[in-house]
């Protein structure tokens, strides 16, 4: 059944998801410090995880270069997290985006090898660059968590594309095994600032929300489409996070986009089109 599912199509579930997780989640800073979202986010997909995959035993069987691989993943999803809830705090949405997008447009360049790839590249980054329309900040720390988010993003397409195809390990186990790690390595800076959740059933609600929409569902759909699709060409297909967000803007909070928006993410579409993987 997965095999007949084009990846591309795991990746549009996992774009439209990728930004649905924070619209929720900003909204809950206003009762919970960022990083005790980012934890409560980490921790609630870790405990889905468990229950759903129990990937204790897949680690009993794994052998000592998968394990560390696993946990370096764990490590980066944990780091990665809190980064991008702090830089979300602090500096507009569009400016982190177009971060996140820049590292991961290096590992799409390494592999191009042709000219229609390298127009294709181009015009991705144009369309990105229009769209998210990029702003200077003076807040240091935030630029800080968003220099670091955005090559901890490179990270995660690295790490999670080799535990996609790790020898003797299930695709959701691999990630299964990451955000429990990651679980317990964000405990000591996240959860004494989730508190306020566990006295409202509500906010712990909303809390757990924001971990099905924004580690869950899309975490998953991104394992999916990495065991098929070349880093390359996945990397280079999330200059759609970009147009995404302009959509849901649109949709879910009424931010009508201006028309070099829309021009923007026809181009991005476009763009990702004309990509060809090497035979």
């Amino acid at each position: 059944m997965r095999r007949s599912v084009p990846p591309q199509l795991y990746f549009i579930v996992s774009a439209v998801f990728h930004y649905l997780g924070p619209a929720l989640a900003v909204l809950l800073f206003t009762r919970i410090e960022p990083l005790g979202v980012a934890w409560l986010r980490i921790a609630s997909a870790g405990l889905i995880f468990a229950a759903w995959r129990r990937p204790w035993r897949a680690w009993r069987i794994l052998d000592a270069r998968t394990r560390r691989l696993v946990v370096a993943w764990g490590a980066v999803l944990a780091v990665m997290n809190c980064c991008f809830y702090l830089a979300i705090d602090r500096v507009p949405l569009g400016t982190v985006a177009a971060a996140e997008f820049a590292p991961v447009i290096v590992l799409a360049a390494i592999a191009v090898r042709s000219l229609r790839n390298v127009l294709a590249l181009i015009l991705a980054v144009a369309g990105v660059y229009v769209l998210t329309d990029i702003r200077l900040s003076h807040d240091w720390i935030g630029l800080l968590c968003t220099a670091l988010n955005a090559l901890l993003f490179a990270a995660y397409v690295v790490l999670g594309h080799r535990v996609s195809r790790a020898a003797g390990l299930r695709r959701i186990d691999g990630l299964a095994l990451a955000m429990g790690t990651a679980t317990v390595l964000a405990l000591p800076v996240g959860a004494w600032v989730a508190v306020p959740a566990f006295r409202d059933v509500r906010l712990l609600a909303a809390a757990v929300g924001v971990g099905v929409c924004s580690s869950v569902i899309p975490y998953v759909a991104d394992q999916l489409a990495m065991a098929r699709l070349k880093r390359s060409t996945f990397a280079l297909m999330l200059a759609l996070l970009p147009a995404t967000a302009t959509v849901i803007g649109a949709v879910v909070l009424r931010q009508i986009p201006q028309v070099a928006e829309l021009a923007a993410v026809a181009i991005i579409v476009v763009a990702v089109g004309l990509h060809r993987e090497a035979n």
